[in-house]
């Protein structure tokens, strides 16, 4: 099964139908799946007095958590003609619900899964409402210890939720490398027995590329259609042409893992007699002479008595007459 890449939108739309819809039209174009939208209502997901991350500061300036967010809104009309837009253009839509009745809004358009963020894994009135839903779940686990993943998996399952798919993440964005820890990824899997995935905050696209070579099924990455918008998640996004690529070489890598079998790929199989050597006459030889270290050496073709017969050959008969470099058969 080819890793799911979903396209995080998030909020880099600005509050905008219209650029959510050519964020729409970037990720199918760049060869994603999936595009992720976040869908709240910012009096129900923060107070008046919360404060922005560092990172939102710095991109948004001094206004209020609720301030900045209430501009990042969408209606949930706009998100059915979203969706709707989507089936059109043949991208799966999604969105990360941030409060109830965004999730009852959510569930009321029928999406395939519920993509849980790293923040709301420790919320256990939020899981229970998602789990009594019955859909699979896709979880983020930024921030969090085992202790913490493993009680929110507890909750799912005893509340209804059949299917749990595990994303490694880290909240900082963006991520220094030597924060992103890549090999928790594999110890998730090996400690819950789910699928796992890598959600990503880094700069560029090697981290989660290499994700893919650790056994990532799953790829989210935040995009925008241009870095220098206002807002507060596009200078850790990549652009559309970066999507492409990142897209691009996670097929390759898909490709490159291959089977696991270790034989002669059908590419290579040509070179097999080119790069291989043979058992050849090093100088003339008669006729019933013995075979010697001074008679017979090894060289390219590979197309004769494989080197690996060597003593079997040794101290045998010349069925014939052999020139320098001739091939030695039996």
């Amino acid at each position: 099964m080819s890793v799911y890449i979903i396209a995080e939108a998030g909020v880099n739309h600005n509050g905008s139908f219209a650029l959510a819809c050519k964020l729409v039209d970037a990720a199918k174009e760049a060869g994603a799946d999936c595009i992720k939208f976040q869908t709240f209502k910012s009096e129900n997901l923060v107070s008046r007095s919360a404060q922005k991350a560092e990172y939102q500061k710095k991109t948004t300036g001094d206004s209020s958590q609720q301030d900045m967010l209430k501009k990042l809104e969408l209606s949930f009309d706009e998100f059915i003609q979203l969706k709707n837009y989507c089936e059109k253009v043949g991208i799966c839509f999604l969105s990360t619900p941030f409060d109830f009745d965004s999730i009852d809004f959510l569930n009321s358009i029928d999406m395939p899964f519920w993509k849980i963020p790293s923040g709301e894994v420790t919320n256990l009135p939020y899981l229970l409402a998602l789990a009594k839903t019955g859909k699979p779940v896709v979880m983020s686990t930024g921030m969090c210890t085992l202790k913490e993943i493993r009680e929110a998996i507890d909750v799912l399952q005893a509340n209804g939720t059949k299917e749990i798919k595990l994303l490694h993440c880290n909240t900082e964005y963006p991520t220094p490398f030597e924060d992103v820890n890549l090999k928790a990824m594999q110890t998730m899997r090996d400690e819950f027995q789910m699928e796992v995935g890598y959600s990503d905050h880094t700069k560029g696209i090697e981290v989660p590329i290499a994700a893919v070579a650790l056994g990532a099924t799953i790829i989210e990455k935040h995009f925008t259609l241009d870095r220098n918008m206002e807002g507060p998640d596009h200078k850790a996004s990549l652009e559309p042409q970066e999507l492409a690529d990142m897209v691009c070489c996670i097929r390759n890598i898909e490709k490159a893992l291959g089977s696991g079998d270790k034989m002669p790929s059908p590419s290579e199989k040509k070179n097999i007699a080119v790069a291989r050597k043979s058992i050849v006459a090093k100088s003339k030889i008669k006729a019933g002479d013995t075979l010697t270290e001074d008679n017979i050496t090894v060289k390219r073709p590979g197309t004769g008595i494989s080197p690996m017969k060597w003593f079997e050959v040794l101290g045998t008969k010349a069925v014939k007459d052999f020139d320098e470099d001739e091939l030695i058969t039996l």
